[in-house]
C-alpha cells in the first residue's frame, strides 16, 4: 500500500510541478551555473547505495589551492530561497518513483557514515529513507545526532501509514513556517563522527 502511495503521489506531483521544476533548473543556470542538480550517492534500503538528487545551491567557489571554501559561503542567495521552502528537494520526486525513496522514512544520509553507527543506530536502514520523517517533523537540524537517531527508529518501530499521513501533513506545515531548515551555528549539519554503543532497552 505504501509503495503504491509513493508512486501515484510522486506521479501526480510530477506531472503538476514538471513546468515550474523545468524553470527552475533554467533559473539556478543562470545564477548559479551548470550542473543543476546535486548527486550523491547514499544508503538506502539495508545500506544499499543509491543517487540521490536536489536542485543545486551552492556555487564552485574555491580558495587559492582549489579547494571548495565552506558551505555558508558556497550558499547563494537563491540556494537560501530553494531550501527556505524545500524547493531544493523536488528532484527526488524522481528517486521516489525508482523506489529509491519513500516519500516519509528516515533521511538517507552519508555512505561515511554506515561503519559510525551502533546496532541501536543502524535499525534506521530497516525500511526505505524519505524525503521527509519523523525526525524532520520533530526538531530536524536542531537536534543532536543521538536524537534524531533515536527518532528514526522510533519511526521504523511504529511505523503505520496514517503516522506517514501526519508526518506529511506537518511537514508541509513546517515548510510553510520555514521552520528547521538549518542548525544554528552552519547551514549544514555537524559531521556526524559515533556515538558509542547503545543496547535496544
Amino acid at each position: 500500500m505504501k509503495r503504491l502511495f509513493d508512486i501515484v503521489l510522486a506521479i501526480i506531483l510530477l506531472t503538476t510541478l514538471g513546468i515550474p521544476m523545468l524553470i527552475i533548473c533554467c533559473i539556478i543556470r543562470v545564477y548559479i551555473g551548470n550542473p543543476v542538480l546535486f548527486k550523491q550517492i547514499r544508503p538506502g534500503y539495508l545500506g544499499r547505495p543509491f543517487e540521490i538528487m536536489k536542485f543545486r545551491t551552492m556555487s564552485n567557489a574555491r580558495n587559492y589551492d582549489g579547494e571548495f571554501l565552506p558551505d555558508e559561503l558556497r550558499l547563494t542567495s537563491l540556494g537560501k530561497y530553494l531550501r527556505q521552502y524545500s524547493i531544493d528537494e523536488l528532484p527526488q520526486l524522481f528517486n521516489v518513483l525508482k523506489g529509491d525513496l519513500s516519500f516519509v522514512g528516515p533521511r538517507p544520509l552519508l555512505m561515511d557514515y554506515l561503519p559510525l553507527y551502533n546496532e541501536h543506530q543502524a535499525r534506521r536502514h530497516e525500511v526505505k529513507p524519505g524525503i521527509t520523517g519523523w525526525t524532520q517533523v520533530n526538531g530536524r537540524n536542531a537536534l543532536a545526532w543521538e536524537e534524531k537517531f533515536d527518532l528514526d527508529v522510533w519511526y521504523v518501530e511504529n511505523r503505520s501509514f496514517f503516522l506517514d499521513i501526519k508526518i506529511m501533513w506537518m511537514t508541509l506545515l513546517k515548510v510553510i513556517k520555514k521552520e528547521g531548515i538549518s542548525a544554528q551555528e552552519s547551514v549544514t549539519m555537524p559531521v556526524f563522527t559515533g556515538s558509542g554503543e547503545k543496547n535496544n532497552g
